[in-house]
């Protein structure tokens, strides 16, 4: 069963950011996951305003998605992430 990754990032360095930008695709593609939404326009119609870029990724199943998370390489790339933005990963199991 699929399971996707959802993140709403908040990013307070966009210059440091790229570095993680240019990291992550080759991770992400490694462990089978692909991008269906990657930081486009956001229009929130219910709830608390949502100002954060929003990321979905879509991976075979929980453990792959798991196993991406926790990889050298998306470990790689978070630390190219860390100071540049705040944010909310989770880990959906979908249909």
């Amino acid at each position: 069963m699929a399971a996707y990754i959802i993140a709403r990032i908040d990013v307070t360095n966009a210059d440091q950011y790229e570095n993680y930008k240019a990291a992550a695709p080759a991770a992400i593609a490694k462990y089978g996951g692909t991008y269906l939404a990657r930081g486009g326009a956001v229009e929130t119609v219910e709830g608390d305003d949502e100002s954060r870029r929003v990321v979905i990724l879509q991976f075979p199943d929980m453990d792959a998605a798991r196993t991406f998370y926790n990889s050298p390489e998306y470990t790689a790339a978070r630390q190219q992430r860390a100071g540049a933005a705040n944010g909310q990963f989770v880990i959906v199991e979908g249909l």
